[in-house]
């Protein structure tokens, strides 16, 4: 499979099988967020609002910040060498 346009060259960028799992996993997630929302109480509206701010707040912190898997198999050597030991 060619690379992507915007991949940077990750190889992540380029899994097919990667994309359709997230986009499956997504969609699950909107129906069981619909399902939640439809069966709160009116009342329970700010709050429900509020977290799921919060947690579309966190989860996009994590998508930018996180290491790919790539990054995190790359430094694995370093951490069973000892080069990743505290003095």
């Amino acid at each position: 499979m060619s690379a992507l346009p915007g991949d940077n060259g990750l190889a992540e960028g380029r899994w097919l099988w990667r994309r359709l799992y997230v986009f499956a996993n997504s969609a699950l997630a909107w129906l069981v967020l619909d399902g939640v929302i439809a069966a709160a109480p009116a009342a329970a509206g700010p709050g429900l609002a509020r977290d799921l701010m919060g947690l579309l707040g966190l989860l996009g912190v994590l998508y930018l910040v996180a290491p790919t898997a790539q990054q995190l198999l790359a430094g694995l050597p370093g951490l069973r060498s000892g080069h990743g030991e505290r003095p």
